[in-house]
């Protein structure tokens, strides 16, 4: 795994910050995160109202939960210049770390539905589901293992591949690489996807 500092934290802080700042600046769409539309993403969502990702990556962080940034907060953490409402994540999906990842999203007050949207508890049994998606007061989205299908890819591969970005004051986010998103992206396919994997196949010079 390869350490870098605190650059891409500061990316996403930035974004973070400019997402609010349009998101109070337009009228509500009474729209979620699972609402986003193909092409614009969920930056056209009430996802973006108070959007910050930070208390749940220092939560997963302070309970010792290596879980993958996946998405485009992964794409702004290199250098995308495209605004997102949503956190999305992947972990190994072991059951042993199940009562941490619980643990840390309990901590942010955080609700999980399954993936036809009805609630579940915020335990660990919960977090085994290929995906969960979750809401809290910062940030919704998903939370992924990689029994997850992705088409032809072997993502479990992906979480050994990945980056961790360090600032200052010790907290660590772990990142999916480069190449990997640009793998998932295209695996996806929806437009926004498409377009994102571009602008990152033609950025080589950011993190």
């Amino acid at each position: 795994m390869t350490q870098m500092i605190d650059e891409p934290l500061e990316r996403l802080r930035a974004a973070a910050r400019r997402t609010r700042e349009l998101a109070l600046s337009r009228p509500g769409t009474g729209l979620g995160h699972e609402d986003a539309d193909d092409d614009v993403g969920t930056i056209g969502t009430d996802g973006a109202l108070g959007f910050d990702p930070f208390p749940l990556l220092e939560a997963l962080h302070h309970h010792g939960v290596r879980a993958v940034v996946i998405g485009q907060v992964a794409g702004i953490m290199h250098g995308s210049t495209e605004l997102t409402g949503d956190l999305d994540l992947l972990w190994d999906g072991a059951p042993a770390g199940a009562p941490a990842l619980a643990a840390a999203f309990t901590s942010v007050d955080a609700h999980l539905t399954d993936e036809a949207g009805r609630p579940l508890a915020t335990h660990p049994d919960s977090f085994l589901r290929p995906k969960v998606g979750f809401t809290s007061p910062g940030a919704g989205g998903d939370c992924c293992t990689p029994a997850l299908p992705w088409g032809d890819l072997h993502v479990r591969e992906f979480l050994d591949h990945a980056i961790t970005a360090v600032d200052p004051g010790g907290l660590e986010v772990h990142y999916v690489s480069r190449e990997d998103l640009i793998r998932m992206r295209r695996a996806v396919g929806r437009p926004k996807d498409l377009r994102r994997a571009d602008e990152l196949d033609s950025d080589t010079g950011s993190g």
